[in-house]
């Protein structure tokens, strides 16, 4: 196997600190495999002292067999994530086994049973569960004091209580959870400086996949266990570090080389998986990052020859459409043609920024027959507490008076109605009201009046119309702003949903074919999710996040507009640097062809084209649909 100017240097490096900057493409997988190999033959290491260390199992499992298949034979070289060395090491000291590692049923229970010690009640408390523990992570992985975060799901001092007591019923069981093996680990090292000097020379050289996603408390770890001879092989793009919000920290690799004034630098130049003109789109845009090691990568020329069998590709094209509906139809198309052009839907990738993105595309996409995969988890916008609340309302409007919907919506926005109030099981408002003129409340009485009103304006109403006087005529906004204020979360997330709602409601002029087809979608989605499983060819849906470390033929990536890419909660520098970064990832998914598309309308609202377009070409772009963007000849 021959290997370029740059890969034969980071393969035959010996000793010392090394920082190997890996752009997309560029073969960080076969450098680190074939110098583990070096080291084992060329240097005479023993196999047992090398630690090469991925952020997954599966990229572990990989690296691994990719090793043996090398080497022909099986050598005890340690492969592994971070969070299972680090357990390793925890068994040995305190005797942990696989029983003390804290089941995800677990963790969700014990806040679970915080939460409603506290009293406090939530509508979506499955996702508020999940980002408390997202939160608990992230204290645990930057190693901030709990005093000094400020929580982002609740109050500051609702946080700190369930923190703590959450890590006290993790105490009490003698469990820890992932987060809790790196914490561990590092007090270990720094505690007992025996235990660590034993680590120490037990794993003499170490190699380090996907370096730019490290953060604090695994980085600690790292310098402790590479001393004294700091034999640490650093591999990673820093311009595909997207999981900040994870913890990851991209200023540890960027100050590497101040960590480590005697370390060396090479750069993996070559892009194999790209052709020229995706590679100078994808370096015009992240160029435009100023925290980033500058970089020249090139394409292969083998990327330039023709595909037997198929079109030569168009490699990269701008489109621009009025709405996602026509968007999502133009897509699809694009993806019919390439399968009769000769490739397979597997071939296929169409890419978003948010797990909320695809829905009314995944809708198209039953509707035309599209076998396809989504990498998250999507949710149901039918299945959201708020979509339950609206048609609620539409229910009680079109006759309902069942006790059950009345409990649900009387409430929002607060009218003061008491559920002892509501005690049958089918509600006549003239007795519900007369209920409060005997306990002399005539105003919740009123109240009460008013409703009913609201109801029978609404059962006059179309779909959209309705949700439009829903939201302004009786109040639901204003109820999602008391709702955000009261949780200390923002309330862009729950407009969101009414949004797209909304704009779901326009297609229908009657609310049974509206129901009919959330039905109709929620069984298919069902359907689709135990079809997956079997689907050998198939289009794959994921986010920019889920999307890193794949690769395919043809990427889409879509809604490249202000407020999603960039995402519209990224305002400061350091946010937008990382928006640009996913961007970045999405792009170089692209082997052959790169699709970016962009709508004027998103949600019935005027989007402008997202900034990144511009910087991809290095000049504005013209309204119009399908341009192709220029290669060559741009100018940043």
């Amino acid at each position: 196997m021959s290997f370029n100017k740059s890969q034969t240097e980071a393969i035959g490096h010996t000793t010392g600190p090394m920082l190997v900057l890996a752009g997309p493409g560029s073969g960080k997988t076969t450098v680190i495999t074939e110098r583990t190999r070096n080291l084992i033959l060329n240097e005479g290491v023993e196999p047992s002292n090398i630690l090469v260390i991925t952020f997954t199992r599966a990229a572990a499992a990989e690296m691994k067999e990719r090793f043996q298949e090398l080497m022909r034979q099986k050598k005890p070289v340690v492969f592994g994530t971070f969070h299972a060395v680090y357990f390793q090491i925890l068994k040995h000291a305190y005797g942990f086994h696989s029983g003390n590692i804290a089941k995800e049923e677990q963790r969700l229970q014990f806040i679970s049973e915080i939460i409603q010690g506290m009293g406090l009640e939530y509508e979506d408390e499955n996702e508020f569960i999940s980002g408390l523990l997202g939160e608990i992570s992230m204290v645990k992985n930057t190693g901030i004091l709990l005093e000094h975060y400020y929580p982002k799901n609740c109050a500051k001092e609702i946080f700190e209580q369930i923190y703590q007591g959450y890590a006290q019923k993790m105490r009490q069981q003698r469990l820890i959870d992932f987060d809790d093996m790196l914490v561990y680990c590092y007090e270990l090292f720094k505690q007992r400086e025996d235990i660590l000097a034993a680590w120490q020379r037990k794993f003499q050289y170490i190699l380090i996949d996907e370096f730019q996603d490290i953060n604090k408390v695994q980085f600690d770890i790292i310098k402790m266990l590479a001393l004294p001879e700091n034999n640490l092989f650093a591999v990673g793009d820093d311009d595909q570090s997207i999981y900040r919000f994870r913890g990851a920290k991209p200023e540890i690799m960027l100050r590497f080389e101040k960590s480590y004034p005697e370390a060396g630098r090479i750069l993996l130049d070559v892009n194999y998986r790209s052709p020229r003109e995706i590679v100078e789109t994808s370096l015009r845009l992240i160029s435009h990052n100023t925290q980033r090691f500058e970089k020249r990568i090139h394409a292969t020329d083998e990327q330039e020859k023709n595909v037997e069998g198929k079109q030569q590709p168009r490699r990269v094209q701008y489109h621009l459409w009025n709405g996602q509906q026509e968007e999502g139809m133009a897509v699809i198309q694009q993806i019919l043609k390439s399968v009769r052009e000769g490739y397979a839907y597997n071939d296929c990738a169409v890419l978003f920024r948010t797990n909320t993105q695809p829905r009314l595309f995944m809708s198209q996409l039953m509707a035309y027959n599209v076998p396809f995969r989504t990498r998250d988890n999507i949710p149901n916008l039918y299945e959201h507490w708020i979509t339950k609340d609206i048609l609620t309302y539409i229910r009680l409007a079109l006759g309902s008076r069942s006790r059950k919907d009345i409990l649900k919506i009387m409430n929002r926005p607060n009218r003061y109605i008491t559920r002892e109030s509501v005690e049958e099981e089918t509600v006549q408002f003239d007795v519900w009201a007369d209920y409060f003129y005997d306990k002399e409340q005539p105003w919740v009485a009123e109240r009460i009046e008013h409703l009913e009103a609201d109801l029978r304006v609404l059962s006059r109403l179309g779909p959209y119309a309705a949700m439009n006087y829903i939201r302004m005529g009786i109040g639901y906004e204003a109820y999602l702003r008391d709702y955000a204020n009261y949780r200390k979360i923002s309330e862009d997330n729950l407009f969101e949903v009414l949004d797209e709602l909304q704009n779901d409601a326009q297609a229908f002029s009657e609310y049974e074919a509206w129901f009919a087809h959330m039905e109709e979608y929620t069984k298919e989605l069902l359907k689709q999710k135990r079809r997956q499983e079997r689907l050998t060819d198939c289009v794959s849906l994921a986010t920019l996040h889920s999307a890193k470390g794949l690769e395919y033929p043809i990427v889409h990536i879509l809604d490249v507009n202000e407020e999603l890419m960039p995402y519209k909660k990224a305002v400061l520098d350091a946010d937008l640097q990382e928006e640009r970064r996913m961007f970045y990832v999405g792009i170089t998914r692209a082997k052959q062809e790169l699709h970016i598309h962009s709508v004027k309308k998103f949600n019935g609202r005027d989007l402008e084209i997202s900034r990144f377009v511009e910087e991809m070409q290095g000049s504005g772009i013209q309204p119009g649909l399908t341009k192709e963007l220029p290669h060559e000849n741009s100018k940043l």
